[in-house]
């Protein structure tokens, strides 16, 4: 007897080296699933709305193609409490990864930054690196993590600065490729 599945039954889950892991508790919505993830990408403290900045970007690969199902997490240190935030760049129909949040502070001498952590596709273990704000040039300048990367590739470590936010692309491999850190 065969048993025909629906789409709303039979749903994708993402694309995986090993696994598996399941798109309900990642990024849901990436997948059409009809609920909303466990962590969002919006990291904001209604007290605080007006201070509220959205950061955007892109994953690309070697070949500088857009790669569709990346999920990208953010972890920033405010005052005295950590903000964690999650997208899959899926589930923006320009396959972005999009997060509000508030501009972070300097904290322990480091210039205001993101930890940004990448997964997808083809990799084993997920990606680590960091977002700095292009507008915080005098503490950049001193951020002890920061200028220990060649200064000719710190640039890859940059958000821009745009009339809508922060723009931050993440190139996996080839001639702009991001810089990377060990943790």
């Amino acid at each position: 007897m065969k048993v025909e599945q629906t789409k709303k039954e039979m749903k994708q889950t993402p694309s995986q080296t090993v696994g598996p892991y399941f798109a309900y508790g990642l990024t849901p919505e990436q997948y059409l699933y009809d609920f909303k993830a466990l962590a969002g990408n919006e990291m904001v403290d209604p007290l605080k709305e007006e201070d509220c900045i959205t950061i955007s970007g892109r994953v690309y690969d070697g070949e500088g193609e857009l790669i569709p199902d990346a999920m990208i997490e953010i972890w920033q240190k405010e005052d005295d409490k950590e903000l964690f935030g999650r997208f899959g760049t899926g589930t923006d129909r320009e396959n972005r990864f999009v997060f509000k949040t508030t501009k972070p502070k300097s904290f322990e001498g480091q210039a205001p930054c993101l930890m940004v952590i990448v997964f997808m596709r083809g990799q084993l273990i997920h990606t680590y690196t960091r977002m700095y704000f292009e507008d915080e040039e005098s503490l950049n300048k001193t951020d002890e993590i920061l200028n220990q990367v060649p200064a000719d590739r710190r640039s890859t470590l940059m958000a821009k600065k745009t009339s809508s936010g922060y723009t931050f692309d993440i190139h996996m491999q080839g001639e702009n490729e991001t810089v990377f850190f060990d943790i």
